[in-house]
């Protein structure tokens, strides 16, 4: 069945647009959209709610120090920076009180005979964190007078500088993470999104609504305000959950970098841009195919496994970026929206290779475009079953 000469006063950018207004209105109405939305922002409050509590599980360690605690506060707090621990200073009323509040559970430890020569740690239990934690800054406060009645300056002795060779690993796996659970969210959008392409082309086929759109407009006007219509939907919503994110992040105190986590969040929004042109197209194209919801999943397939691959060596490229098999796919159009963000975060990725990588897509989307558009305008009016790719391509042509 040939497709009726499209007549309309309209220019093509109206169209599209109104193609467009049109997919956003009727999906944003849509429950399987509303609920996506909010299980994703409950997921990722969820996410930072689980990071507070594990953060949170090393409560900080309360000692108490029988009389005047003088020094020995300021140095059990040096101390405990140095072994990176929370420690509460707690000054009691002697000896017998710093007992008995030991043994009352008020404090987890306690100094007897601060101020003594011999002072003496009683423990709860024992806990050779705090062992070393009081022994350390006794041993500060000693030396401290022994080199002041020398009339030695501590300030004067050698200080030691410390030196990490690999300092950048904590600011690496924070942004891991974050890219990590950001590919989750790219990949079920993705999904969601390019499904939502696909049942709407094969709902307007079922229902023949598609001969009245194609009697105003052509095909690839049809197609093209679809996948912009739902991928204006699609960035806002993925928007919408990474401001949660960075918000819920810093406002819970889970990360330390936020320059960097607003970096990694804006690399993700634009490998979705071009994930969702090259899985809506697919998606689409194949959709086009057939006329009833029961065959969508035959010829989506294909596209879904390839983007179950990606995400699946994406959460691998996590614990390996430099391997073999996340370098290689992070360039392979398809793959590469999902593997090449946890890359960029999880160590350094040269430039060059981001520009290849978009490049490659940039490429793959355009012939996508190209030949698929043809299958969509083949086989768009063609009902009754399932149509071979061969005949909408023939069809597309002529």
């Amino acid at each position: 069945m040939s497709a009726p000469s499209p007549t309309s006063p309209l220019s093509s950018a109206q169209l599209v647009r109104l193609v467009a207004g049109r997919e956003i209105s009727t999906r944003i109405r849509d429950k399987t959209f509303i609920v996506s939305s909010v299980v994703m922002i409950v997921l990722i409050l969820g996410v930072l709610v689980f990071q507070v509590v594990v953060n949170s599980g090393s409560d900080t360690s309360r000692v108490g120090v029988a009389g005047d605690a003088g020094q020995l506060e300021a140095a059990l707090q040096a101390q405990a920076e140095a072994l990176d621990v929370d420690v509460e200073v707690v000054a009691l009323d002697g000896d017998a009180a710093a007992r008995t509040a030991v043994e009352d559970e008020t404090v987890d430890a306690a100094v007897l005979d601060a101020t003594g020569a011999e002072p003496e740690l009683v423990l709860r239990e024992p806990d050779s964190t705090l062992e070393a934690l009081v022994s350390g800054a006794v041993g500060a406060v000693s030396l401290g007078e022994v080199l002041a009645q020398a009339g030695v300056d501590p300030a004067d002795l050698p200080q030691v500088t410390v030196t990490t060779l690999d300092g950048e690993s904590a600011a690496d796996t924070q942004r891991t993470v974050v890219a990590v659970v950001g590919v989750v969210v790219l990949y079920s959008l993705l999904i969601l999104f390019a499904q939502f392409v696909a049942q709407g082309v094969v709902e307007e086929k079922a229902s023949r609504v598609v001969e009245l759109l194609l009697a105003t407009m052509r095909p690839w006007q049809l197609l093209a305000g679809k996948i912009l219509g739902l991928g204006v939907l699609g960035l806002a919503q993925i928007a919408v959950i990474a401001v949660v994110g960075i918000a819920g992040a810093l406002a819970f105190d889970v990360v330390d970098l936020p320059g960097e986590l607003i970096g990694t969040v804006l690399w993700l929004l634009f490998w979705f841009v071009l994930g969702y042109a090259l899985y809506a197209s697919l998606f689409a194209v194949a959709a086009s195919l057939v006329s009833r919801q029961e065959d969508l999943g035959s010829v989506l397939t294909p596209a879904s496994l390839v983007l179950v691959a990606g995400f699946i060596v994406a959460v691998q490229a996590a614990s390996d970026p430099d391997g073999t098999l996340a370098a290689v796919t992070s360039y392979v159009p398809g793959l590469s929206p999902m593997v090449m963000p946890v890359r960029q975060a999880a160590g350094e990725v040269a430039a060059w290779e981001v520009a290849l990588a978009v490049v490659l897509m940039l490429v793959a989307i355009a012939l996508v475009v190209r030949l698929g558009g043809r299958v969509y305008s083949g086989a768009l009016l063609r009902t009754g079953g399932k149509t071979k790719l061969k005949e909408a391509l023939r069809a597309g042509r002529a």
